[in-house]
């Protein structure tokens, strides 16, 4: 089996979504005691004062994790299997957006950590948006307010807007599949039995410290951010990304360049993720 035949068989979507129903419900358990006005507190508690709270938490990062990846392996699936094609554009452009969707929720979720990270991760996101002309203000407001509204924003964005933003794009997309759970019931038990064992991070902030390390996703960003201003680091250079996915929805050659264009910043921002990562 080639390694297309086999992103494209691999039950991706099935994955991505017994992954989230892991996520949502050990998310509603972790709901029931985060307090966004005390965020580091309340989340580093989990492991120590609620009930199975360390279960709960590291079950809801590793599933989220894997909710996230399994959605990028299913849209890469749909693209090389031409799926795509089969699609009205209006469809896919709302596949597109799913993904971002999801990239926020699995962002905010690391920034209500509240640990160096999360923190990180945050100041960085406020600083991008704030950067946009004209628009920056209000989509920070919208999204973060930090300084304004500390966690709050972001906690009810991540808890209803954004999964909500999400379920719209994917509604059409979903209403076709019929999730097996005993199909996945190695992902599940592995899913749990790490959850098990394994606490999921947090970092809590050192003094003296002056390099602190994004979430995963964001190393090529922080590292772009050395070397050029916020707007074209954070916003244009990613906004490429984003329109060459939608142009893969187009007629040739524009499917073609856009696939072209896509493999070309993905290597580019594997590189820079790299180079993040050995600081």
């Amino acid at each position: 089996m080639d390694i297309r035949t086999f992103i494209v068989e691999t039950k991706w979507g099935g994955m991505s979504l017994v992954s989230l129903y892991l996520s949502v419900l050990s998310g509603m358990a972790l709901a029931l005691q985060y307090d966004p006005a005390t965020p580091f507190f309340s989340a580093s508690s989990l492991d120590l004062l609620a009930p199975f709270g360390q279960f709960f938490r590291a079950c809801h990062f590793y599933s989220s994790q894997l909710f996230f990846l399994f959605s990028l392996c299913h849209l890469a699936a749909i693209i090389l299997a031409k799926a795509d094609r089969q699609l009205r554009f209006g469809k896919w452009l709302l596949l597109v957006g799913s993904v971002l969707a999801a990239l926020l929720l699995l962002f905010t979720g690391y920034v209500l950590r509240a640990d160096a990270t999360g923190e990180a991760a945050g100041v960085i996101a406020e600083n991008i948006t704030l950067s946009i002309p004209y628009l920056g203000a209000m989509l920070n407001s919208l999204l973060f307010a930090f300084e304004a509204e500390g966690m709050k924003r972001v906690y009810a964005n991540h808890l209803i807007g954004l999964g909500l933003v999400w379920g719209i794009c994917c509604w059409d997309h979903l209403r076709r599949y019929r999730v097996g759970f005993a199909q996945h019931s190695l992902l599940l038990f592995a899913t749990v039995g790490v959850s098990l064992f394994l606490a999921a991070p947090m970092e809590p902030a050192r003094l003296g410290l002056f390099h602190i390390q994004g979430p995963w996703f964001l190393l090529g960003l922080q590292e772009l951010l050395r070397y050029v201003e916020p707007f074209w680091a954070g916003v244009i250079f990613p906004s490429t990304l984003v329109v060459a996915l939608v142009c893969v929805g187009a007629e040739e050659p524009w499917r073609r360049r856009s696939l072209l264009y896509i493999a070309g910043w993905l290597a580019v921002y594997l590189i820079l993720s790299v180079i993040a990562a050995l600081r």
